[in-house]
């Protein structure tokens, strides 16, 4: 459903041109996809071409028939909004609503009555397991358990693509655990998961791994296979 066709994405800073992006090209399947790199290889700018966050410079990301950078950025934002979820290592909840009104408010912005948003909202925080902390602040959650809000949040909209940016970067050990076993659930059940983290062993728990260094897709690892396999890109 998502695929980015020989996406490159330059920055100027001076006199030199900086790619961040080296012709990347990949049809993203249904599971749980990671991608790694070292500092500087191009993940987070590849997830914000990805998402439609930004466009590329040259190249293009598709969702089905659709060319993001074709849209208008209201219409990238509209397509965000209906068909991807997002959970980022800063948990971006609004602090002065509750865990259940955080969850509800993708859905309020697209137009589901009062009753439904609630409904499912509470169902979604059942499902993560914090149905008795639903009418919490934030600021009165721990950090595993804001995380897992912003999964529910995320899943608000019931999106076939689920980005993830760092999602247990700021967490313990325990709570990180609690948060990929939410990711790897949401995998299974056929959605689109994109991973993007600094930690191999989370990344070993996907389906398959990216590796990207100076912005190229370098290579392609399955978790079926002990080794990369024949696809891995030199």
């Amino acid at each position: 459903m998502l695929e980015a066709i020989n996406l490159q994405k330059r920055y100027h800073q001076g006199e030199i041109d900086v790619v961040a992006v080296d012709h990347f090209t990949y049809r993203f399947p249904a599971g749980l996809t990671a991608i790694v790199g070292p500092s500087g290889s191009g993940k987070t700018t590849l997830l914000n071409l990805l998402a439609g966050f930004d466009v590329p410079s040259e190249g293009e990301v598709r969702m089905g028939s659709i060319p993001l950078s074709a849209l208008t950025e209201d219409g990238r934002s509209e397509v965000r909004l209906k068909y991807m979820g997002f959970v980022f290592q800063q948990w971006n909840l609004i602090p002065t609503l509750t865990a259940l009104e955080n969850v509800a408010f993708p859905m309020m912005l697209a137009g589901v009555s009062p009753k439904e948003r609630t409904a499912r909202a509470a169902a979604l925080l059942e499902a993560v397991g914090l149905g008795q902390r639903a009418r919490h602040l934030p600021s009165k959650l721990s950090g595993g358990e804001q995380q897992r809000v912003a999964i529910a949040r995320a899943l608000a909209l019931n999106p076939p693509i689920l980005f993830a940016d760092e999602p247990t970067g700021n967490l313990d050990s325990a709570s990180g655990a609690r948060v990929v076993e939410l990711l790897l659930q949401q995998a299974q059940e056929g959605r689109t998961v994109i991973l993007v983290t600094h930690d191999l062993e989370l990344a070993r728990k996907a389906d398959r791994i990216l590796r990207l260094r100076d912005g190229r897709l370098v290579e392609i690892e399955e978790a079926t296979s002990a080794t990369p396999t024949a696809s891995s890109i030199r």
